[in-house]
């Protein structure tokens, strides 16, 4: 079996060498809530991509604001419970209490009085059950979350995306090309929704537009491994050895520490042993388009 063949039979588990699958949709960072201002993030723990409006404690105890929190929401009702177990909602995903965080933020939704702060805490329960690997819990969230998110484009596409994320990890991957081209239209400058387009197209085996999507991803966000990974592996799998070489190179050369350089070796050693001793390019080339 040649290498490209090998490497699409491989899209949905391991490969048999060196480094791990390129990242899938739903295996790329989620991200969580965006904590309280002047609060420390936890270490180790993702990104913001959600931000709460609401004040929340901010002791510097983590567990003491939530236990806090938690004392109000069971005392409070209406409009201050919603804020209560939103505070709740967000302390939890600081500490990686995904499911529970998932559980404060759906029952603030249900106290919350206006279709905005609805969407936004619909959109916060489904991003925590994509965090805490429970994609089906995530959709029905996130279905829910629709009606009450169209009044806004950067919402709907958020919104839209994680649908998409929680689809790809039902293993339904055909239904969420439409959420994702919502998220392409909503945010046509965002590179990783661009690099997740073409993810999804190449596992549909839908070479033309991945290469067409992971194009736009490089030009928006040249030097990101990730992007450069999965350029490398759309050129192999269309044939373009050389291209997939260039790739894998520049993904080492700009960022030999990410875990996307280790799997770009892996791909190297696969692609052609004897480049393995082959000095990289220069951190100045970019990814293959």
């Amino acid at each position: 079996m040649s290498f490209a063949l090998a490497l699409l039979a491989a899209q949905v588990g391991a490969l048999n060498t060196p480094g791990a699958a390129p990242p899938l949709p739903h295996e790329r960072d989620t991200t969580p809530l965006r904590p309280p201002r002047n609060r420390t993030k936890v270490a180790g723990a993702p990104a913001p991509r959600v931000v709460t409006e609401t004040v929340c404690p901010q002791t510097g105890d983590f567990a003491a604001d939530a236990d806090a929190s938690r004392a109000l929401a069971a005392r409070s009702t209406g409009v201050e419970r919603a804020k209560a177990n939103e505070c709740l909602g967000t302390l939890l995903g600081m500490t990686g209490r995904w499911n529970e965080a998932g559980t404060a933020f759906a029952a603030a939704r249900q106290d919350a009085r206006t279709p905005s702060w609805r969407a936004r805490l619909g959109a916060a329960a489904g991003e925590a059950a994509l965090n805490g690997n429970d994609p089906a819990t995530a959709l029905t969230a996130l279905d829910a979350t629709v009606p009450d998110a169209l009044d806004s484009i950067a919402m709907s596409g958020f919104v839209a995306l994680l649908r998409a994320r929680a689809l790809v990890a039902l293993k339904r991957d055909a239904e969420a090309e439409a959420p994702l081209a919502q998220a392409r239209d909503a945010a046509p400058n965002d590179a990783e929704i661009w690099l997740l387009s073409a993810t999804l197209s190449r596992r549909l085996n839908r070479l033309a537009d991945a290469q067409s999507r992971i194009e736009k991803a490089v030009a928006l966000k040249p030097a990101d491994p990730a992007i450069g990974l999965e350029a490398g592996v759309i050129a192999v799998l269309a044939g373009r050895d050389e291209a997939a070489r260039r790739s894998w190179q520049s993904v080492v050369a700009t960022a030999p520490s990410s875990i996307e350089a280790t799997t770009a070796k892996g791909y190297l050693a696969q692609l052609d042993p004897a480049l393995a001793s082959k000095p990289t390019p220069k951190p100045t080339e970019q990814p293959s388009r």
